[in-house]
């Protein structure tokens, strides 16, 4: 029994997301925009039977089950906490809110419902090229998994602005390259590796303030440029650059895992190999004169997809798709509408994956402002909304004992 699916956002990615889940066998039931018409405009694009402006109209639909939110960042948190509370299944779009403090309640959330799928959309996990990768690391392709020397990481691509003025401009309510390509590497580093970020280096830069559309008053604050290195916890250092200066919707992504044995490499959604000619391969006894010339091919991407999209860079989108497939892989074995498996989405990120990436992006942005190496701090405890207030109110308390 597949549950009935609620959308909020009317984006580029709703636009790819809900030819996806049609496809697979999903029923999406409604839609959920800013404003009234753009709702309108989405569900008849879309083929759906409802939409609204209000956030509750969508969740208290008896029919839907599972709500997809890819809108802003700023009510990421707000209706992934009402979701889970009225007992629907979540898949929220990274990053989970825009901060640590949102993206605790989120986790707290989770914690309270253990029997609801609560997951943040950090597509190239399911992404093939990176399911082979993580195996073969975990495998010894590249030795011991805990002596990985280096990730290299190099994403260009295309402007994320579009023709105006959104929130996609304004770096401090989740636009620009950090939050919506490097969360993306940050997780992905993580879910290879199995180890967690403990220091980081970084460089944010906004070079385009403003463009022929948008200009004026308003200024673009979100960053267009980043470069940044990640200290993990068994001492792997990971690089990365992310540039948005290619003209058109163009993306090229390169991620190199390095080791003293060799190294294994994504291009687009391929991967290969290649040892040092001091070491064989267990997994690839070929003849070796040949192969210490070229890589190794471990997979080659040669599905197409019924949807592509300019906007939405291609992996992201292959990522997405095998999510989906993993979901109704979830929910088609049981009988109630609410019951799920674990076992197909288990690769997913979940909210806590979700909060130590804004915990990496927190502290790279601080990096930013004070130029040297900085810690990465987890949230256990939501922070004081007044600090002042609190202080005061220990010290008449000190006073009157």
């Amino acid at each position: 029994m597949l549950p009935g699916i609620g959308v909020f956002g009317t984006g580029a990615i709703a636009k790819v997301l809900v030819p996806f889940l049609k496809e697979k066998g999903f029923s999406v039931e409604a839609i959920w925009g800013i404003t009234l018409q753009e709702a309108e405009i989405a569900a008849k694009e879309l083929k759906i039977p409802f939409f609204t402006n209000k956030i509750d109209d969508v969740l208290l639909k008896k029919n839907v089950s599972l709500v997809f939110i890819v809108c802003a960042p700023n009510l990421h948190a707000q209706i992934s906490v009402k979701a889970l509370g009225i007992g629907k299944h979540v898949v929220c779009d990274k990053p989970a809110g825009l901060c640590q403090a949102e993206a605790l309640k989120m986790v707290r959330a989770a914690q309270y419902y253990p029997t609801l799928i609560s997951i943040v959309n950090h597509s190239l996990r399911f992404l093939p090229a990176f399911t082979h990768m993580r195996k073969c690391i975990q495998e010894g392709y590249l030795g011991d998994p805990e002596e990985l020397t280096l990730i290299d990481v190099r994403v260009q691509m295309g402007p994320l602005i579009g023709d105006s003025y959104n929130w996609l401009c304004d770096d401090t309510m989740g636009g620009g390259t950090l939050t919506l390509v490097g969360s993306h590497v940050i997780d992905l580093v993580s879910f290879l590796t199995k180890q967690k970020v403990v220091k980081v280096h970084g460089v944010l830069r906004t070079f385009v303030e403003e463009t022929s559309k948008i200009n004026g008053i308003r200024k673009i604050t979100a960053p267009d440029f980043c470069t940044f290195q990640l200290q993990m916890d068994k001492g792997l250092l990971v690089t990365a650059t992310l540039n948005n200066h290619l003209p058109g919707p163009c993306f090229n992504q390169e991620i190199y895992v390095c080791s003293k044995k060799g190294y294994l490499v994504v291009r687009g959604g391929d991967l290969h190999g290649k040892l040092h000619k001091t070491y064989s391969n267990k997994h690839f006894p070929d003849e070796e004169t040949k192969r210490h010339d070229k890589e190794d091919v471990i997979y080659v991407d040669i599905e197409d997809l019924s949807c592509a999209s300019s906007v939405v860079p291609k992996p992201y989108i292959k990522g997405l798709c095998k999510m989906i497939s993993a979901l109704k892989e979830a929910f088609l074995p049981v009988k109630e509408e609410m019951d799920w498996i674990k076992e197909p989405v288990k690769a997913a990120a979940t909210f806590e994956d979700g909060q130590r990436v804004q915990a990496t992006m927190e502290a790279l942005r601080q990096s930013n402002e004070d130029g040297c190496w900085t810690s990465v701090k987890l949230l256990t405890e939501p922070p004081d909304p007044n600090p002042a207030l609190s202080a005061a109110v220990r010290r008449t308390a000190i006073s009157l004992q």
